[in-house]
């Protein structure tokens, strides 16, 4: 898939995994089908390796916890451009949510810590479209910016990425206050 997905046939996949055509459909509609399972999971990987940092940088604050998850995201999409390539802006919450609401493994521990910010999310209106937006801002903000530096550097952009993640989560406090 080199090529890009809309160059790349079901034959190329197939020969490609060596298995044969009805195989490929047995799990799979379509070559979109299997693109958009592996942009969940890669999806999921970057969640789960952005949880696993968290459990041990012992961070109390959940909107703290938030950007530093963020910041974790973008580090790893910035460490590797050709994942960003494939996730080519698809970075979506549905598939970050789903990576440890059905994990793939027993991973009960990031389980845990989804739903323990869950909770805590509940002092915010409407935390999935929060989460929702936040996960935009960094999909669409540093694809840009790592692969073409425009409007420039993620080094130089992310200070601003994460500050955005920080101003959604201050607009959806319940208690305006804090």
């Amino acid at each position: 898939m080199s090529q890009g997905i809309s160059k790349t046939s079901i034959s190329d996949i197939v020969d490609q995994a060596g298995v044969a055509k009805g195989t490929f459909y047995l799990y799979f509609k379509d070559k979109y089908d299997i693109h958009n399972k592996l942009i969940c999971h890669k999806s999921a990987q970057l969640l789960k390796n952005a949880l696993s940092r968290l459990m041990t940088a012992n961070i109390s604050d959940f909107e703290d916890s938030i950007v530093f998850i963020a910041d974790s995201i973008l580090n790893q999409l910035s460490e590797n451009p050709n994942l960003l390539k494939f996730i080519s802006k698809n970075l979506s919450w549905v598939s970050l949510r789903s990576a440890v609401t059905q994990p793939e493994d027993d991973d009960d521990a990031l389980t845990d810590i989804y739903d323990r910010l869950k909770i805590r999310a509940q002092g915010y209106n409407e935390p999935e479209i929060m989460f929702f937006m936040i996960t935009n801002v960094i999909s669409s903000s540093c694809y840009s910016a790592v692969l073409y530096s425009e409007p420039a550097d993620i080094s130089v952009l992310k200070p601003h990425i994460l500050g955005c993640v920080r101003d959604i989560m201050i607009s959806h406090r319940k208690d305006k206050t804090t």
